[in-house]
């Protein structure tokens, strides 16, 4: 893999509960790391459910090689959040590829 092919500096969080000033369990997302990574979007679909018109697009994002992270988690790009669906690490640990989603709801 080469340097240069990481071109987009991301965040990778994972939910965590606080607790607020009422004492009430809250969900929120923390920081695990920032990194470089590649974004190619592989796909897009767009249809009509429910009355909205909602997106949803594709794509696969690789960083090096970094242990713990899982679907569940997510990936912030600029003000674009992708939910992480999968983890493919290659075989000699070098780097990792994570397959994700973003969803866009518009009424």
């Amino acid at each position: 893999m080469k340097v240069s092919d990481l071109r987009n500096r991301i965040s990778i969080q994972q939910q965590s509960n606080v607790q607020d000033e009422t004492g009430q369990m809250l969900a929120d997302w923390i920081d695990v790391a920032l990194v470089w990574a590649s974004i190619k979007h592989v796909s897009g679909l767009s249809a009509i459910r429910a009355g909205m018109d909602v997106s949803s697009v594709k794509a696969s994002i690789r960083i090096r090689y970094r242990a713990g992270i899982n679907a569940g988690m997510r990936i912030v790009h600029g003000s674009t959040v992708y939910n992480i669906e999968a983890i493919l690490p290659d075989d000699r640990r070098e780097y990792l590829d994570a397959v994700v989603s973003v969803k866009n709801a518009e009424s």
